[in-house]
């Protein structure tokens, strides 16, 4: 992530806005919702307004993100906070200079944009005076760093893509209905989450856990000077579970589940969402235990949900347009297209569009980005072969337009990134016979143990030019699997790390059946929602390295409830083996 400098503004121009009444609307848009109705005809007076400055703008864009946020939260089997919440957050982008070059060029792209709080409260005059003002000062901010950019590309030599710093797209007009917040039993879902929580207290080896529901009804209104004009929204309600314990060696571990659905009634069961807590508890309490694994080189097998993660991590990230652009950037895949960057079976996409997968709702869905391009499927990389990559409306040389990948979250600016990232093979078997396969490489390879990833936490990469082009991935549940017949051992304490060229082509074959996992992305643009979804992998060779291990040791006294000798020691147990 870039770190752009902070320009202080005085009496720098000439020319500014000055507040207006809000323009009464003409019969026809008084069925529009007042937040779209206002912040149309604000844009419409700024552009009319500011064509007259030097420089003027020639693009202008305001969003609205109007959210209703339920929040209850119990550890213990308790309540810990139950919140409700209402927030309306503006976003401007002023975009002076032209397509070619304007004031989001290199490195001042990430401060192109101004946040404000709007009035939740539907009344124009309230609204057009917060836009208006926010409106000049972005403004301000946009001319100040057009004037830099143009002294700079002066002085600085001449970039390898020289591509324009906006994409020309078509306008996009889709009016949906404001979100409305579902209406569910406070009572009983406190009752649900305390339930929930009260099951870690059974385990004296969980230092401390939490099970949170968050119901989310967003609305994101956008409209632009090129005609655009959006209503989306896309309802959410999540229960996560999480839970940590500290071995004896002082290392952390942690566990958790997240279960997502667009309404209660997409949730998961109660039993089954007990089950998956008890699985958190129980994973801890062996994990507690568990012998810590030498950094080791060797055949691996990742399940469907590990690989995943390890393909947004190592692939998605390197395929996000701004990423084959800054000259910071390593461009793992820039000079790459049309050329072979997998193993020949292996295809992957990113396709925002779709809802679900195998039955399994998606994070990664939405039908608009945040720069108002409509969401499309994407094919990246075709039997092994890269095709192209995630676009916003930043060009990178060869792709010049935005396939609809232009994400950020609430108040941040747009750039590349991954939706619903899926990896399919045509080289497969059925999942019952990849552990078999495994344990030939382990044989053939004159290994003693090979080691299955049966989950993984996430990880991070890195991309700019100035670092190893790595990976480190970090897993929950590893085994190892010996070959001499003994059985698997669970084992903790490791990270997976490598080069992303040469760790994708050490993949051999995959399993048929898909897993999916959903989580939250961090990068320069925010944390937006994702989804990724792979089958099985099994690899000729993967590398661990030890992760990095906490001082401090777990608790000296038992937690209350456990205080007697014999019932903290039937939670005692010898590594697990299966």
């Amino acid at each position: 992530m870039s770190i752009s400098k902070v320009v202080v503004l005085g009496l720098f121009l000439g020319v500014s806005l000055v507040p207006g009444t809000a323009v009464q609307s003409s019969p026809s848009a008084t069925s529009e919702p007042v937040l779209l109705r206002t912040m149309q005809q604000e844009l419409d007076r700024a552009m009319s307004s500011l064509s007259k400055a030097e420089p003027a703008p020639y693009f202008i864009s305001y969003s609205a993100s109007d959210e209703f946020n339920s929040v209850i939260i119990a550890s213990n089997g308790s309540i810990v906070a139950n919140i409700n919440r209402h927030e309306r957050v503006g976003s401007i982008t002023v975009r002076v200079g032209g397509r070619d070059l304007d004031n989001t060029h290199g490195e001042n792209r990430f401060n192109a944009v101004v946040n404000a709080t709007l009035p939740l409260d539907d009344k124009p005059d309230a609204i057009a005076r917060v836009l208006w003002l926010n409106t000049d000062r972005m403004y301000k901010k946009a001319s100040q760093a057009y004037l830099e950019v143009k002294t700079n590309t002066k002085v600085h030599a001449e970039e390898d893509d020289s591509s324009a710093d906006f994409s020309t797209e078509k306008a996009q007009v889709s009016i949906g209905k404001p979100a409305v917040p579902p209406k569910f039993d406070q009572k009983e879902w406190e009752k649900k989450i305390r339930s929930f929580s009260a099951i870690f207290s059974r385990y004296p080896e969980v230092e401390s856990a939490q099970v949170i529901l968050a119901v989310d009804s967003p609305t994101r209104y956008f409209v632009s000077s090129e005609g655009s004009r959006l209503i989306t929204s896309r309802p959410l309600i999540r229960i996560l579970a999480l839970a940590s314990t500290r071995a004896e060696d002082g290392m952390e571990l942690a566990r958790s589940e997240t279960f997502d659905g667009a309404s209660f009634d997409n949730l998961p069961s109660d039993e089954v969402i007990t089950a998956k807590i008890e699985k958190i508890a129980q994973d801890l309490k062996k994990l507690k235990t568990a012998p810590v694994v030498e950094p080791f080189t060797g055949p691996a097998l990742l399940s469907g949900r590990a690989s995943a993660v390890f393909f947004h991590e190592v692939v998605g990230h390197r395929l996000e347009g701004q990423r084959q652009r800054g000259e910071n950037e390593g461009q793992t895949f820039t000079k790459k297209v049309n050329q072979p960057v997998l193993p020949p079976f292996l295809s992957v996409e990113d396709d925002p569009t779709l809802a679900t997968l195998g039955g399994t709702e998606l994070s990664g869905n939405y039908s608009f980005d945040e720069e108002g391009q409509k969401s499309e499927k994407v094919e990246l990389i075709a039997n092994g072969v890269l095709k192209q990559f995630l676009m916003s409306r930043m060009p990178v040389k060869g792709f010049l337009h935005s396939n609809g990948h232009g994400r950020a979250q609430t108040g941040m600016m747009p750039v590349g990134r991954q939706g619903n990232l899926i990896v399919r093979s045509s080289k497969s078997v059925p999942d019952s016979e990849l552990r078999d396969k495994l344990i030939e490489e382990i044989k053939a390879q004159k290994k003693p143990y090979g080691l299955y990833f049966e989950d993984i936490a996430g990880g991070f990469t890195l991309t700019l030019r100035n670092m190893p082009q790595a990976f480190q991935i970090m897993p929950l549940m590893v085994w190892k699997v010996y070959a001499d017949g003994r059985p698997d051992e669970l084992v903790r304490g490791v990270d997976i790390i490598g080069t992303p060229l040469a760790a994708l082509n050490r993949i051999v074959l995959t399993g048929q059946k898909m897993d999916v996992f959903n989580g939250e992305c961090g990068a320069e643009s925010g944390s937006v929602p994702v989804s990724a979804a792979a089958p099985a992998m099994l690899f000729s060779e993967i590398e661990v390295q030890k992760m990095a291990q906490g001082h401090d040791r777990p608790p000296v006294l038992p937690p209350p409830g456990f205080d007697d000798p014999g019932s903290a020691s039937q939670h005692n147990q010898k590594p697990e083996a299966r």
